[in-house]
């Protein structure tokens, strides 16, 4: 008690001048809410995702499209210069017409008996090889303008004006963000606490703010046996978004949710392993928990007027705590919903000290 021995001792033979009280803020005990969470990172997946390849062959004369672009259905996204395939087509209906001609002399010369009707079923069978032929390379060239089939987002884009490109090759993606899918790996310790439902929570590595709320939606039924982990799947609406497809991103499983006493992560010192706060009490309290105060000096300020009546007193207490989280600490011992707690000036605070408040 030498910071309460020193403010009596202010009061000497010459007048009454008296030490300040420490200053100190203060917070109550209040419940909140603390969950057992999974702690891991998951990949976002993008629920519409198209991989765009040309559909024929030939040189890109026009291409609509650069990154960023949003795109709707039917939207005109490339067109081909096809002089080859047109060329290809030309020749394959010149030996249609070539091979028809022969079909219809062969049909004229066999009631004639001038002609086998195998000779004439074999120039039939040519024929219709022929004419497929045709139809094909007319649908080869319907694809020379590449059109979008659903709307979405233009990743990047890996040709240009020019470029020869063959039917199959890739040039882009079309990505829906709308909607994704968080592919989360649990430990497989927590399996059978996992289930659907649970809420899942995203947020920026290293950051505690939360980006998007979603809920379990889809359980691995098998353990990977690499990674000893279960995928477990949830799916987060984005219409403002912020989310993208491939982002990785914090994300925490809650498994458990309660609502427990609670301090501020200000409020709390550690001695030898132990937690500590400083409660604000009346003279009763400390007189009902005296530790090391000298009762009888305080109550003698009390008396001569160096300590006001109505102060309040730091009570170091004991306390049990549980986990920080949200800058808070579960109370499980030690406090009660409603006592005060100091959050300030820890550092000059000893048991029994007199203190004024400044909310």
């Amino acid at each position: 008690m030498a910071l309460t021995a020193f403010m009596l001792s202010a009061c000497g033979k010459g007048g009454n001048a008296q030490r300040p009280l420490p200053e100190v803020q203060q917070a109550a005990v209040t419940e909140a809410a603390f969950t057992d969470d999974v702690d891991t990172v998951s990949t976002l997946e993008a629920g519409d995702l198209v991989q765009l390849a040309a559909q024929a062959s030939g040189r890109i004369i026009e291409l609509k499209i650069t990154q960023g672009d949003r795109v709707t259905p039917g939207q005109l996204l490339m067109t081909l210069d096809q002089a080859q395939e047109q060329a290809k087509l030309a020749g394959l209906k010149a030996q249609e017409q070539k091979d028809l001609l022969e079909l219809k002399r062969y049909e004229f010369l066999v009631p004639l008996g001038a002609a086998e009707a195998s000779d004439r079923d074999q120039r039939r069978a040519i024929y219709i090889a022929s004419r497929e032929e045709v139809k094909a390379q007319e649908a080869t060239l319907a694809y020379s303008n590449l059109q979008s089939p659903i709307a979405g987002t233009v990743a990047d884009v890996s040709v240009q004006v020019g470029d020869v490109v063959r039917n199959g090759d890739p040039f882009t993606k079309l990505i829906r963000n709308n909607t994704l899918e968080a592919r989360v790996e649990v430990p497989s310790t927590y399996a059978d606490r996992i289930r659907i439902g649970l809420p899942v929570l995203l947020s920026l590595p290293g950051r505690n703010e939360v980006m998007a709320r979603s809920s379990v939606m889809s359980i691995d039924p098998g353990i990977n046996a690499g990674t000893q982990a279960l995928l477990v799947m949830a799916q987060f609406p984005n219409p403002d978004g912020k989310l993208r497809n491939g982002q990785r991103l914090r994300t925490r499983v809650q498994l458990d949710s309660r609502q427990e006493p609670s301090v501020p992560f200000a409020a709390v010192t550690q001695t030898s392993g132990q937690s500590f706060v400083f409660r604000l009490g009346t003279l009763q309290e400390l007189e009902a928990q005296p530790g090391k105060a000298d009762l009888a000096r305080i109550k003698q300020g009390i008396d001569r007027g160096v300590i006001p009546s109505s102060t309040l007193f730091a009570l170091q207490t004991p306390v049990n705590l549980g986990p920080l989280q949200n800058n808070r600490y579960p109370v499980t011992r030690g406090l009660r919903v409603g006592q005060k707690v100091i959050t300030s000036n820890l550092l000059s605070l000893r048991h029994g000290v007199p203190v004024k408040v400044k909310n």
